[in-house]
């Protein structure tokens, strides 16, 4: 394995991890391309005899860089009331596995994550987990994710909405 691309990839998702901590979701904007596909299938409980527990033809969502932007836009609104005053939240990465490198500058990554967040005087908190699989691709000199699929390991999600999940 090459440690230093492995290096850089760690910190590329930490750095992503802080942007969306810190509520910089113009910056968080500009690290992903242009033509980006962001989306989270959902997962249902079957038997083995089933096949897989992903419906890839459902989603939570599924996004592109035009409607990533109007979501990022609608928080500064007074009509996204769930957002004043702003939760706080944590993005845990780990596990991260460089899958594979092609010639052309892209990069599959796969990883877990975790994600917490609290609101105003609430005691308690809510998460969402499971695994991601990346595309990243290489533009400029810098990594940016080109293609981004959630795997959630819940089937049914204990967070009150999806609007800071980016």
């Amino acid at each position: 394995m090459n440690t230093g691309l492995y290096y850089e990839i760690t910190q590329f998702y930490y750095r992503e991890a802080y942007l969306l901590d810190a509520r910089k979701f113009e910056e968080w904007l500009e690290i992903l391309t242009d033509d980006i596909r962001y989306r989270m299938p959902l997962r249902a409980t079957r038997e083995k005899k089933d096949g897989s527990n992903i419906v890839e033809a459902m989603t939570f969502f599924e996004e592109t860089k035009t409607s990533l932007t109007t979501r990022v836009k609608r928080l500064g609104t007074s009509s996204a009331w769930a957002e004043d005053p702003a939760p706080r939240t944590r993005h845990f990465i780990t596990n991260i596995l460089l899958e594979t490198v092609s010639e052309d500058d892209k990069l599959t990554v796969r990883s877990h994550f975790l994600f917490k967040r609290s609101r105003a005087q609430d005691v308690g908190t809510e998460e969402l987990f499971g695994e991601r699989l990346d595309v990243l691709q290489k533009s400029g000199g810098t990594w940016k994710i080109a293609s981004r699929t959630i795997y959630p390991d819940q089937t049914v999600l204990s967070v009150m909405n999806l609007s800071m999940f980016l």
